[in-house]
């Protein structure tokens, strides 16, 4: 279900669904199948970011008129200057309201625990979401938890309701994205909410623990310690300045109002590589160098690769970016949660973005993972209902590239297949390495609509 902001929200989305319900309804008449029909390239999260028109270097200008959705909050002009006073060349926010809020809401859990073990930490973080008094910053949310008073923490990225019952957002807002000039243009970005506030959990709280002046009652005095597992390198590297960013603005004011049980939050870096066997190296690490929370992983594969290994340690693994559904049902022995919205609920949103512009044919191709796939088929669903059957939406997949070492993937094969189809429209579910994909349709001059 979309809930909308505003009135030109409003009537976005009531545009979009009336297309969802038209589009199957009007005239069947397909347009002549050649190869001179344009097609309007759409993106995801995964590559809607200005970085992204590097990674085509000196044919960059092939994203221009690209479109696409992305989980994001219309960012404050004030959070954003926080962001740039820890990394003044930021030139994406995507996913920093996220991983601020990771930080954040894991801080002030183990301030109302009284305790830095994880067990008490995760039996906390769904709570401190949704219910008790409300507040917005570290030093006010700090001070009433160490008063042992109920918190109910509203961030930049969680707004409009708390966490469900298995910890993730009942509610997200997602920005429809322009490239023109080989940039996001600001100035064409709309926000449509998604999501339903009464999904939200009503679990009472557990009691705080007994604090003494604030520093609760930890029996080996360790301080709370966070440890990043984010795409320093590999195919999401892209994400990771706003990613990092975010996560580093939030230990900054968390510790400038007093840091967590009367010690400064602790940071350990970690790259996950967007690669398994990176991210679970990073992970070892972590849990020898006694790291209560791992922020991360950066995609949603690789987070499905190391939380085995999270929960057989007894660590929490909070990520900001992950949005597999699959991911709400994982096995996580309740040490899982994340502030990215699943993607059941991007579905419909890219869905409705695509269709606004009349296409009779979609190509819908992804990279072949947990988020990919997962995407791909939630988008397929919400097309069908629309009236989009297997005559008008043809799915193709690609295998990733196995590390930033690989050698890259050879779409040519994948690009005449599409081309084949005769699309109108092409969505691209994918990372850094969907630039490839690009490049391949306009060398096999497939006409890409700007």
């Amino acid at each position: 279900m979309l809930v909308t902001r505003g009135p030109r929200a409003a009537i976005l989305a009531a545009c979009a669904s009336f297309l969802l319900v038209t589009s199957a309804c009007g005239t069947t008449d397909k347009p002549e199948e050649s190869a001179t029909t344009q097609v309007r390239l759409y993106g995801t999260d995964g590559n809607m970011l200005n970085s992204f028109a590097t990674e085509l270097k000196d044919r960059a200008d092939l994203v221009d008129g690209m479109k696409g959705t992305t989980p994001l909050t219309p960012l404050t002009e004030d959070f954003k200057q926080r962001l740039r006073s820890v990394d003044p060349k930021l030139s994406d926010f995507l996913y920093s309201a996220e991983s601020y809020d990771a930080v954040m809401i894991s801080a002030l859990a183990a301030q109302l625990a009284g305790s830095t073990d994880p067990a008490d930490i995760a039996k906390q973080i769904v709570a401190v979401t949704t219910s008790g008094q409300r507040c917005m910053d570290a030093a006010t949310c700090l001070a009433l938890a160490r008063n042992g008073q109920d918190i109910e923490y509203r961030g930049p990225s969680l707004s409009r309701a708390g966490f469900t019952d298995v910890g993730e957002p009942a509610t997200a807002s997602y920005a429809t994205m322009h490239f023109d000039n080989q940039k996001i243009n600001d100035a064409k970005t709309e926000f449509v909410g998604a999501g339903d506030e009464s999904g939200a959990s009503t679990k009472a709280a557990p009691k705080p623990k007994k604090q003494r002046g604030g520093r609760g009652d930890r029996s080996d005095g360790s301080p709370l310690i966070l440890g990043g597992l984010l795409p320093k390198t590999g195919d999401l590297a892209m994400a990771n300045p706003p990613l990092v960013a975010g996560a580093a603005l939030a230990v900054k004011e968390i510790n400038a109002a007093g840091g967590v049980l009367g010690d400064p939050v602790v940071w350990f870096d970690g790259d996950d590589g967007t690669n398994p066997d990176v991210a679970k190296a990073t992970v070892a690490s972590h849990i020898r160098n006694k790291v209560q929370v791992i922020i991360g992983a950066g995609a949603s594969g690789i987070s499905r690769a190391v939380l085995p290994d999270v929960v057989a340690a007894g660590r929490i693994l909070f990520s900001p970016s992950n949005t597999d559904s699959g991911l709400s049902q994982a096995d996580d022995n309740g040490l899982y949660f994340r502030t990215a919205p699943p993607d059941s609920l991007q579905g419909r949103a890219l869905a409705d973005v695509i269709l606004r512009d009349g296409p009779h044919k979609i190509a819908v191709v992804a990279r072949k993972d947990s988020y990919g796939e997962g995407l791909q088929e939630t988008v397929r669903a919400e097309l069908e209902r629309a009236g989009f059957g297997d005559d008008r939406v043809k799915l193709f997949t690609y295998e990733p590239p196995a590390d930033a070492k690989a050698p890259p993937v050879d779409f040519a094969g994948l690009a005449g297949d599409i081309k084949g189809y005769h699309p109108e429209a092409v969505l691209v579910i994918g990372f850094a390495e969907s630039a490839g994909l690009i490049k391949a349709l306009a060398d096999a001059d497939v006409p890409i609509r700007h």
